[in-house]
């Protein structure tokens, strides 16, 4: 039986190989194939044909990609891996290179890829293709987002010391506004990155923590957690999440964002977290996009 490990591996070796016209036969012929960050909103591909065309007519003619810094989360879930990798990108036309990360959550089904949530960093393969300026007219484009239905929360939480607790914890705290409590998630010294925001710094402590959710509550954001799922690691100090923000700005302007958090929790805290959100959709609804547009271009 082929593991969901090979299928992945099969699919990034074939990309980095530029075998575009084969890797369509890795996915089921019903697939569903979603890209939650895709610019200017998410996008959705149904179907193996659907599959073919976009790696041979967008993917082969756009870019060379080789993968590297390859993790993959086994999970208890045997059918589910979630893998986090880094492309260098080559645009074919600009002949530009840039470090794309990528996080994708795969359900192998019968050796096929039965379905698949993957997350690029499309601000930066934008840039790569010299085309990041001309992102701020994609999103003028599209309606402006409606807010939409916020799920409830479970009626109990899960142990606040395990990681599913304290991944709720942390979602529900920001939904909150619970500011000041959220470092006490964290360890004294821990280790958090945002994969998909330019120039981000690591944050070392539960100190930058503070800093970090302070800055957030000065911003005046409301935002509501919505829609979680959760893979738990076959390493019991691992959890995935994806979720959603359903938001607003201090000026009342409505925003979705998602993301995916792979969090390491040990003793009930978080010792280390790669927090993979839609920046772009973020900093286009608070018309801050020039500037993290110009973070990729400077």
């Amino acid at each position: 039986m082929t593991t969901p490990r090979e299928v992945f591996d099969r699919l990034s070796e074939g990309i980095s190989d530029g075998r575009f016209d084969e890797l369509s036969q890795l996915y089921a012929e019903n697939t569903v194939v979603e890209h939650p960050t895709a610019i200017p909103r998410p996008g959705r591909l149904e179907g193996r044909p659907a599959l073919h065309d976009r790696f041979v007519s967008t993917l082969a003619a756009e870019f060379r990609l080789k993968r590297h810094d390859i993790v993959v989360h086994e999970t208890t879930d045997p059918e589910v891996i979630v893998a986090e990798w880094i492309y260098t990108a080559e645009s074919v036309r600009t002949g530009k290179t840039g470090e794309v990360p990528n996080i994708q959550v795969l359900r192998v089904r019968d050796g096929l890829i039965v379905e698949s949530r993957d997350y690029h960093d499309y601000l930066r393969l934008a840039a790569v293709q010299g085309a990041a300026a001309r992102l701020a007219d994609a999103y003028a484009q599209v309606p402006a987002h409606e807010p939409g239905p916020v799920s409830p929360r479970p009626a109990q939480l899960a142990d606040r010391k395990s990681p599913l607790g304290v991944f709720q914890r942390l979602c529900f705290g920001v939904s909150d506004g619970r500011w000041a409590e959220l470092p006490d998630l964290y360890a004294e010294q821990t280790d958090v990155r945002h994969p998909f925001l330019p120039g981000s710094p690591v944050l070392k402590s539960r100190a930058d923590l503070r800093d970090h959710f302070a800055v957030a509550g000065r911003m005046g954001l409301s935002m509501q957690a919505t829609d979680l799922v959760t893979h738990q690691s076959t390493d019991p100090e691992v959890l995935i999440g994806e979720f959603t923000y359903e938001g607003q700005l201090g000026d009342g302007t409505s925003f979705r964002v998602n993301n995916i958090f792979v969090l390491r929790v040990r003793d009930g805290l978080i010792v280390e977290s790669r927090d993979y959100g839609d920046h772009p959709a973020l900093a286009a609804a608070a018309g801050r996009l020039p500037e993290l547009i110009a973070s990729v271009t400077d």
